[in-house]
């Protein structure tokens, strides 16, 4: 008992902690992870509800992680399932009930539910236990489904989840899907801000600001591991840097229909004025009144800067636009190397990575082996060296990203 009050204490503690991720995507992983550490499951899925499916959006297994490299993430498959009684995650979002498993390959054929061993198979695991949680409002809304699976105890046996792992991952998920909402309310804000400059700008949809953001966050946790940076510095970092990634291109608002729409490649003249875009998403940001503020004002202004110099919009004063130190003609001077502050060189490789995949007016979608020749060609040049060798040591998540948000591709 005296147990079961610490993890309940830890739980509450967790509540102000997770109130701190303003990030959906960021916020659903780490629900994942401190439900599987209440119950000390191998394993887990968490599901957000997208109309009348499941889709997976993040899968954990602390037996199949000790296997990779260091610093190297899981690959999951991106799937969905019908929001119905015939799955275990799916019963779980139609009834708004918990459901506890002590065996899945035992579950009685008189149960409205079954398992899949197809996923077992793929993943090559073998799944016993299984406790599935809705994550349920106040008023009843069913926002998605935390599945935790192998339950293990101090000996590094599987068990099964017993009633009190029930209550504590319930009372775990009333407590997050609060975080959840808040989160869930920021994203559509964001996306809302996203619609707005997709009027003025075809090209900036959902899922290509999703992708970059996840791009992002991939190649940044990847830099940060091998960088050392401390854990808790990561992980405020990953919240901030999706949210300012997604809105990279929000300064595009104020340019001219004339030139956002039109069906070709710019002339030098037009190019010039939507180079502008990077200040005005910057001014967006000036009253900065927290560190995503920071963040999305440095996304936006410095994503076109190329690691040679020949960037924009280079060493300029925000306010003004006026070059800092200028060339003889007057013109800015391009930051080079490192004066383009690290987000800056992370987004840069992740819009044009997603750019290339995309079908345009003037081109068609590139296939993934010549965009990765592409980004090879452009290493030391347009690109960061090293954010590039750390871009293709990743390659799998990327390409997971691509798989979640393929949509708006072509």
């Amino acid at each position: 008992m005296a147990h079961d009050a610490e993890k309940l204490r830890n739980i509450i503690s967790l509540d102000s902690e997770l109130n701190k991720i303003q990030d959906e995507d960021i916020l659903l992983e780490r629900i994942l992870l401190e439900a599987r550490r209440v119950v000390g499951a191998d394993a887990g899925s968490i599901y957000a509800v997208q109309g009348n499916h499941l889709v997976i959006n993040y899968a954990q297994n602390d037996t199949k992680q000790r296997l990779l490299p260091q610093g190297q993430k899981l690959i999951y498959k991106v799937f969905t399932v019908p929001i119905s009684t015939q799955t275990v995650s799916g019963y779980a979002a139609t009834t708004g009930e918990p459901v506890n498993i002590e065996d899945v390959y035992e579950i009685p054929e008189s149960a409205p539910y079954g398992f899949d061993p197809s996923y077992d198979v793929i993943s090559g695991y073998r799944s016993h236990s299984m406790l599935a949680v809705p994550l349920k409002t106040n008023t009843g809304e069913i926002l998605g489904v935390i599945q935790v699976i192998n339950k293990m105890d101090s000996q590094g046996n599987v068990v099964a989840f017993d009633h009190d792992d029930e209550l504590l991952v319930m009372h775990f998920a009333t407590n997050a899907t609060v975080a959840l909402q808040r989160a869930h309310m920021t994203r559509a804000i964001l996306l809302r801000m996203i619609r707005m400059a997709e009027l003025r700008d075809p090209k900036e949809t959902g899922p290509h600001v999703n992708r970059v953001a996840g791009y992002s966050v991939e190649i940044y946790e990847a830099w940060a591991n091998q960088n050392n940076i401390p854990r808790k510095e990561i992980d405020k970092t990953r919240d901030n840097l999706r949210m300012a990634a997604m809105l990279h291109d929000v300064g595009k608002v104020a340019i001219s229909d004339t030139i956002l729409k039109k069906p070709g490649r710019f002339t030098p003249d037009e190019h010039e004025v939507m180079k502008f875009h990077t200040l005005y998403g910057a001014r967006l940001f000036i009253d900065k009144q927290s560190d995503f503020d920071e963040l999305a004002q440095v996304v936006a202004l410095n994503h076109h800067e190329n690691w040679d110099g020949t960037g924009y919009p280079g060493h300029v004063d925000i306010s003004t636009g006026d070059a800092i130190d200028p060339m003889p003609d007057g013109s800015a001077r391009g930051k080079r190397g490192e004066e383009i502050p690290l987000v800056g060189r992370i987004v840069s490789i992740a819009d044009v990575y997603d750019a290339l995949l995309s079908k345009r007016i003037y081109k068609e979608a590139w296939g993934d082996k010549d965009a990765l020749q592409e980004l090879r060609r452009l290493q030391g040049t347009k690109f960061d060296p090293e954010l590039i060798e750390i871009f293709f040591s990743i390659l799998p998540n990327i390409q997971t990203i691509t798989e979640k948000y393929t949509r708006d591709l072509n």
